[in-house]
C-alpha cells in the first residue's frame, strides 16, 4: 500500500488565511485586541486534517531569512514587493512556533526558498515511491505536479489540482510550465519575462513549440513578427526568467522517514492553554469534542467508474431520418450542430448535421461528403424537410450563431434558438473558456475527438470518411446535450439560477442581431483605399531614403536588431539597455530619443505609414475586392470579453485609431451604398450616467437632471465658477478616470502634473460628489465579499480573489469597478440593439452595420433619414428606465468619418 507525504507551502498558506478571513481580534484576557484571522485559519486547517485528507507523513517547509540564489541571478528579484501588514507580521511567527509546539517537523534551509524545499521533498518523495501532496494553490509549484505521484491540494477550496486542472487553468502541461513562465513572467516575485508577451501568446507559443528551446530554435518560422520582435529583444530575460522560476530539488531529503510520522497525540490538544489565551475557544471545544480525525493506517480505495455506453447512429437512409425526427415530441430538446467545410460562415457548405434528444444516444445525416466511394447521402431537400421538423422543437447549440447562417445561406431556413450553450457558459464565468472540447472535459472529465485527428491537412470535412464523420458529429451534438444540462445544475449550485433568465430574456435574442450585422457588412470605397494606398507607398519610399541618408547607410528598418545598430553603434545615439538581442528599439525608446537626430522622427513616421499600410489599407482594400458590392463582413464576438462589450474580428473593426490622422483616412473610406447615408447614434456619457443612477449621488444627479454639462459642472465644483472652463478638461479626466480605477500618479501622467496635485484634485471631487466615493468603495468591497458584480441586468462577473496575490487582488478589485460601469453600458447598448432589430429587420430602408462601443452605425435611405433618425433616437433614450434621462448624439454622413 503506497503511503503519502504531506508538504505545506507554509507561508503561502498563512499569507493566504490572512486575507481569507475577516481581521478577527482576541476580545479578552492578556492578548485582548491581539490579531488572529491568520491564527484562527491556521489551526482551522490543522483541525481538518483527516476530513479534508489523510496523510502518513507530515511537513511544513518554511523561507529562510535573507538573499536567496535568485538574488544573485537577477537583483530585482523580489525587490519590489510591498510591505507585509503589520497585523500579519505579528501572527506569523506565533504560527510557526506553535507548528514546533504541536510535534510538527519543520524544513528550512538558508539560501533558498520554501518552494525549493518543496520541490527538494518532492523528489525524494517520489523516489521513495510515496504518493507526494502539496497544500498550496501557489502557480510556482505547478511545475512539480505529476499525476498519481505529486499534486497540489488547494486547502481554502479543498480541491485537488492535477495535470488536468493545470491544462485547464493556463493550456500547459505541468512539464512545460516553467518554459510558459519564462516568457510571461511574474509581476509579484518581479521574473521579467518577455516584455509585451502575455497569457495567451505564452500558451499559444507553448501549445505550437513546446519548450522555450524550440520557440527559440524556431524563431524564424513564427508568423506572426510582433511575436518575432519580442522574443527576439526579450531572450536573455526569457532564459534569466527560466532560472528564476525552476525549482532546485536538491536542497533537502526525507531520508529519516519516522521524524515525519503525524503526531498520535492530538496536536492542537498539546497547544490548548496557549489557544485559548488567544481566544480561540471554539477550536479546543471542537478537537476536544471530536478528538482525531486522522488515522495512523489509511486504507486506500479505488473509485471505479462506471462507464456508460455511448450510440452514434448514421442516418443516410431518407425515410429512416424522416421517420426518427417526427418521431420526436413536441416539447422535446434536441442538441443540432453542422459539419460544413470552412470555419468562415460566409465561404462554407453544409457537409452534414447531427443532433441528440436523449442522455446517450445521437444521429448524424451526411449531405455533402465527396471522396471516392462515398455512399448514399440525404438530398438538400430531404435536409431541409428534417431540420424544419427539429426546427419546431426547443434547439440547444454550441455557437448559435455559426449554425444559424450555415442553414440560412445553403438550406434558406432560419433555425430558432432554445438556448446556446456557449452563451450559457460565458454568462456563468465570462474569463473562463467556453469551447464544447473544454466544457466537456469540465462536466464529464471526456476528451473530445480532435477535428485535426480527423480532417487531414490541405483537406476539409467533406473529404472526412462518413463513418468517421458519424463518431465526430454525434459525439458534438451529444455532448452539447449534455453540457446543456450540466450547466444549469452548475448555475442552481452557485445559486445564480437568475442569469439563465437573463439568457432567455436577452443574450440569445442578441445572436440573432448580431448574424443580421454580419450578413449587411459595410461597404468601402475601393478606389479611395486604392489611392491611399499608392500614396502612402510614395511616403514610405520617400521615409526610407530619407532614412538611408539620415543613417549614411541602408538597412532593413524594419529589423530591431539592424535598427538598433545603426542607432545605437553607427549613430552613437545613447542607448537603452543591451540584452543579448541586441538594443530596444520599440517606441517608448524612440520617443525618449526624439531630439537626439533627424533620425528618430523619420523613423516613427515610417512606423505609423507602415503599420497603416499593412494593418489597415491592404487588407481592408484586399476584403473589399473580393464581392461586387465591396462590402466588407466582420465577425462580431458576444462573448469576447469578460465585461459583457462586443468585440470584432476579421477584420477587427473596433480597434480603428479615432484621434489619429491615419485613423482619420481609414473612417473616411467606410461609405454607404448609392442612395443611403451612414448614421451614427452614441449614448452620451453613457458610464457618468450609470455613476449617477447607482450612487444617488445628488449633486451628480441633479446636473444630469438639469441638463448640465457634466464636465464643467465638476470643474466649478473644483475650480470655482470663474476657473472651470479653463478646466473642463481636468475635470473630464477625473470623471473618466475615477471609473477606471485611476489613483493620484495616473492622474498626474495623464495631466502632466506632479501626484500630490493630482490628489488634491481627486480630493476636492470627492468633497463635491460626497457619495460617489463610498459608493465606489462599496462595490470593491462587496466584490471582494461575493466573489463577483453585477451589472445593469444581473450579468455576473466573477473574481477569485481566493488565488489572487496582492498585485492582482488590486486589479481585481478596479476590474470590479470598471466592470460595473463599462458592462451596465454594454447592456443598455445591447438591450437597444435588440429592440431595434426586431422593429426594423424586415425593413430595407435601415440596416445596423456596426457596434462600436456606445455608439450604434447605420445605413440609412436618404429619404428616410429624418423619420428613421428619430425612431432610433427614441428606442435609445427610452430603453432603460435610470434615475436620470438617458441621451444621445447623432450624426449623418457620408463617410465614417464624417460622423461625429
Amino acid at each position: 500500500m503506497k503511503k503519502t507525504i504531506t508538504v505545506i507551502d507554509t507561508f503561502g498558506f498563512l499569507f493566504r488565511a490572512y486575507y481569507a478571513l475577516p481581521p478577527l481580534k482576541a476580545k479578552s484576557g492578556e492578548k485582548a485586541g491581539f490579531p488572529t484571522g491568520l491564527l484562527t485559519g491556521f489551526m482551522n486547517f490543522i483541525s481538518n486534517i483527516g476530513k479534508d485528507f489523510q496523510t502518513d507523513y507530515i511537513v511544513f517547509a518554511l523561507d529562510a531569512k535573507g538573499p536567496t540564489f535568485r538574488s544573485d541571478i537577477y537583483t530585482e528579484y523580489k525587490s519590489h514587493r510591498p510591505d507585509v501588514p503589520e497585523d500579519l507580521l505579528k501572527q506569523l511567527p506565533i504560527a510557526i512556533d506553535w507548528i514546533e509546539k504541536m510535534g510538527f517537523k519543520t524544513a528550512i534551509k538558508t539560501g533558498f526558498e520554501a518552494d525549493d524545499i518543496i520541490a527538494s521533498i518532492a523528489l525524494d518523495g517520489k523516489q521513495k515511491d510515496l504518493e507526494v501532496r502539496i497544500v498550496s494553490h501557489d502557480k510556482d509549484l505547478y511545475q512539480l505536479i505529476d499525476d498519481d505521484k505529486v499534486y497540489l491540494f488547494d486547502p481554502i477550496k479543498k480541491v485537488v489540482i492535477n495535470e488536468d486542472k493545470c491544462f485547464e487553468k493556463y493550456g500547459v502541461t505541468p512539464k512545460q510550465f516553467t518554459d510558459y513562465q519564462s516568457l510571461l513572467g511574474d509581476s509579484a516575485d518581479n521574473v521579467p519575462g518577455v516584455k509585451g508577451v502575455g497569457a495567451k501568446t505564452a500558451e499559444a507559443l507553448i501549445k505550437q513549440y513546446s519548450s522555450l528551446d524550440s520557440i527559440y530554435d524556431n524563431l524564424e518560422s513564427i508568423e506572426k513578427p510582433r511575436w518575432q520582435k519580442l522574443l527576439t529583444e526579450g531572450k536573455e530575460l526569457a532564459y534569466i526568467s527560466k532560472q528564476l522560476v525552476t525549482l532546485s530539488q536538491d536542497c533537502h531529503c526525507i531520508d529519516e522517514l519516522d521524524k515525519y510520522v503525524l503526531p498520535k497525540e492530538n496536536p492542537i490538544l498539546k497547544i490548548s492553554d496557549i489557544l485559548l489565551e488567544y481566544d480561540l475557544n471554539r477550536i479546543v471545544d471542537r478537537v476536544n469534542k471530536e478528538g482525531l480525525n486522522y488515522k495512523t493506517e489509511i486504507p486506500q480505495s479505488k473509485i471505479v467508474e462506471k462507464k456508460v455506453e455511448v450510440e452514434y447512429i448514421l442516418l443516410n437512409d431518407e425515410k429512416k431520418l424522416l421517420d426518427v425526427v417526427s418521431s420526436i415530441s413536441d416539447d422535446a430538446l434536441v442538441a443540432f450542430d453542422t459539419e460544413t467545410t470552412d470555419i468562415d460562415a460566409r465561404n462554407a457548405d453544409i457537409v452534414g448535421f447531427s443532433f441528440a434528444y436523449e442522455e446517450n444516444r445521437a444521429y448524424y445525416v451526411p449531405i455533402g461528403h465527396f471522396y471516392l466511394g462515398a455512399p448514399e447521402q440525404i438530398s438538400k431537400n430531404t435536409a431541409i424537410k428534417a431540420i424544419s421538423i427539429l426546427n419546431n422543437k426547443k434547439l440547444i447549440l454550441q455557437n448559435f450563431k455559426y449554425d444559424y447562417a450555415i442553414i440560412k445561406q445553403t438550406l434558406g431556413l432560419e433555425l430558432k434558438l432554445y438556448a446556446d450553450t456557449m452563451i450559457l457558459a460565458w454568462l456563468l464565468d465570462s474569463s473562463s473558456k467556453i469551447g464544447l472540447d473544454f466544457l466537456a472535459d469540465k462536466y464529464f472529465d471526456h476528451k473530445m475527438i480532435a477535428f485535426k485527428d480527423i480532417v487531414k491537412k490541405g483537406e476539409n470535412f467533406s473529404n472526412v470518411d462518413i463513418t468517421e464523420a458519424c463518431n465526430y458529429a454525434a459525439e458534438d451534438a451529444l455532448y452539447t446535450y449534455k453540457i446543456y444540462y450540466a450547466l444549469l445544475e452548475d448555475f442552481k449550485n452557485k445559486e445564480c439560477e437568475h442569469i439563465i433568465d437573463i439568457a432567455h430574456k436577452y443574450e440569445f435574442d442578441f445572436i440573432y442581431v448580431l448574424a443580421n450585422m454580419e450578413e449587411n457588412g459595410i461597404k468601402v470605397d475601393v478606389n479611395k483605399l486604392k489611392e491611399l494606398k499608392d500614396i502612402n507607398y510614395t511616403h514610405i519610399q520617400e521615409l526610407t531614403s530619407k532614412i538611408y541618408e539620415s543613417a549614411g547607410t541602408e538597412f532593413n528598418i524594419n529589423s530591431p536588431k539592424q535598427l538598433g545598430t545603426i542607432l545605437f553603434d553607427t549613430l552613437k545615439l545613447p542607448p537603452s539597455k543591451k540584452t543579448k538581442s541586441g538594443y530596444s528599439t520599440n517606441e517608448v525608446v524612440l520617443q525618449k530619443l526624439h531630439d537626439e537626430h533627424e533620425i528618430i522622427p523619420l523613423l516613427l513616421q515610417y512606423r505609423e505609414a507602415f503599420k497603416l499600410q499593412s494593418t489597415y489599407i491592404e487588407p481592408l482594400l484586399e476584403l473589399g475586392l473580393k464581392n461586387d458590392d465591396n462590402r466588407i463582413y466582420t465577425s462580431f464576438l458576444q462573448t469576447g470579453t469578460a465585461t459583457g462589450r462586443l468585440s470584432s474580428k476579421n477584420p477587427n473593426l473596433q480597434n480603428i485609431p479615432v484621434r489619429t490622422k491615419a485613423g482619420a483616412l481609414i473612417r473616411s473610406a467606410f461609405i454607404p451604398r448609392e442612395g443611403y447615408t451612414l448614421l451614427g447614434i452614441d449614448y452620451s456619457q453613457i458610464e457618468l450616467r450609470l455613476l449617477a443612477h447607482f450612487s444617488e449621488d445628488k449633486a451628480l444627479v441633479d446636473a444630469f437632471n438639469e441638463g448640465k454639462d457634466i464636465h464643467r459642472q465638476t470643474a466649478v465644483q473644483i475650480f470655482g465658477e470663474e476657473k472651470a472652463d479653463e478646466n473642463r478638461s481636468i475635470a473630464k479626466s477625473i470623471n473618466f478616470g475615477l471609473l477606471y480605477g485611476m489613483g493620484s500618479r495616473k492622474l498626474g501622467d495623464t495631466l502632466g502634473i506632479p501626484a500630490k496635485d493630482a490628489k488634491k484634485y481627486i480630493d476636492s471631487y470627492f468633497e463635491a460628489f460626497v457619495s460617489v466615493k463610498d459608493y465606489l468603495k462599496s462595490i470593491e468591497d462587496k466584490a471582494f465579499t461575493d466573489g463577483y458584480v453585477e451589472t445593469l441586468i444581473k450579468r455576473r462577473r466573477l473574481f477569485d480573489f481566493d488565488s489572487a496575490n496582492g498585485m492582482m487582488k488590486a486589479a481585481f478589485l478596479r476590474e470590479s469597478v470598471n466592470t460595473l460601469f463599462q458592462g451596465s453600458a454594454a447592456d443598455l447598448i445591447k438591450l437597444s440593439m435588440i429592440d431595434i432589430y426586431k422593429s426594423y429587420k424586415d425593413n430595407n430602408n435601415v440596416k445596423m452595420l456596426l457596434q462600436i462601443h456606445d455608439e450604434l452605425i447605420f445605413e440609412v435611405k436618404n429619404e428616410e433619414i429624418d423619420k428613421i433618425t428619430k425612431n432610433l433616437v427614441e428606442i435609445m433614450e427610452n430603453i432603460y428606465n435610470l434615475r436620470i434621462p438617458l441621451k444621445v448624439s447623432r450624426s449623418a454622413g457620408l463617410s465614417w468619418q464624417e460622423l461625429k
